[in-house]
């Protein structure tokens, strides 16, 4: 399987300008027979979206969307942008999976940054939902965007739905953080773990470029379900990264040292259920 990491920058607020900046790195990974194709978070509309006026949202069926899912032909695509959700009820941060030109599924984040200078409580409605989903000979994906990636029992969840491989779309900044605080270093130490411990491959792709007081790295690349760093792209610069995979991998890395199979989903509900009854949720 041929996989490309679409590191590429956006233009705040201007969706078809990013559209067309998808669509030329969609046309470069099908040149590369690439069989999916990952874009970075909220690369169709830029990440702050709270500078610009304009309403940036749009629907899942819209035009733009179906136009990029069209363009990759039968491989897979994921795209970033914000939704304008069912009911027009709702906004989310969404990631969605294209295949065959047609919509699979749809990722709503479900923990919004939202501190220092990140915002997202004020733009998005937390999505309801985590599934892995199928994605034709690839077996079943599963999408964390972001700081979804930053809550470990999702990344279990993902991987006791049956995920082979995991896609990490971010919009990752260095700005503003705390002291001895390195974002490079933080995503590669959970990228590597969550690809030894849950044993499939990870898929992280971060944006680049700058928008206000942040500043997008890049750094974009895959492990291995070793915890291996198989390919990385530059960072500070965009970069449309194909690479080959085996994905029986996963199901040796498995076999090998069955972690995954142990994961005593009983216990795990009973336990949960006497944490919500003690102490609830939010």
């Amino acid at each position: 399987m041929r996989i490309t990491l679409a590191q590429v920058d956006a233009e705040l607020g201007d969706i078809d300008a990013n559209v067309d900046r998808a669509a030329q790195a969609i046309e470069a990974a099908r040149r590369d027979r690439s069989d999916l194709i990952v874009f970075p978070e909220l690369h169709l509309s830029g990440y702050t979206i709270g500078t610009v006026d304009a309403d940036l949202s749009i629907r899942t069926d819209d035009e733009r969307l179906e136009r990029l899912a069209e363009l990759a032909g039968d491989a897979g695509v994921v795209l970033g942008f914000v939704e304008d959700g069912p009911g027009g009820m709702n906004t989310y941060n969404s990631a969605a999976y294209f295949q065959h030109g047609r919509l699979v599924h749809v990722h709503r984040k479900l923990y919004l940054s939202t501190y220092l200078a990140f915002e997202e409580h004020k733009h998005f409605t937390p999505g309801p939902r985590m599934r892995a989903f199928p994605a034709g000979d690839a077996g079943r994906m599963a999408i964390l965007v972001c700081n979804d990636a930053w809550q470990a029992q999702l990344a279990f969840l993902a991987t006791q739905d049956g995920a082979r491989i995991l896609l990490v779309p971010v919009a990752s900044g260095q700005s503003n953080f705390p002291e001895r605080y390195d974002s490079q270093g933080y995503w590669r130490g959970i990228t590597r773990f969550y690809g030894r411990m849950c044993q499939l491959f990870v898929v992280f792709v971060n944006r680049v470029g700058v928008e206000g007081n942040l500043r997008f790295w890049g750094g974009s690349h895959l492990v291995d379900p070793w915890g291996n760093v198989v390919a990385e792209a530059a960072e500070g610069t965009e970069h449309v990264l194909t690479l080959e995979i085996d994905t029986t991998d996963v199901r040796r890395r498995r076999r090998e040292i069955p972690l995954v199979k142990e994961a005593r989903l009983d216990l795990i509900g009973r336990e949960v259920a006497r944490l919500l009854d003690e102490s609830g949720d939010l």
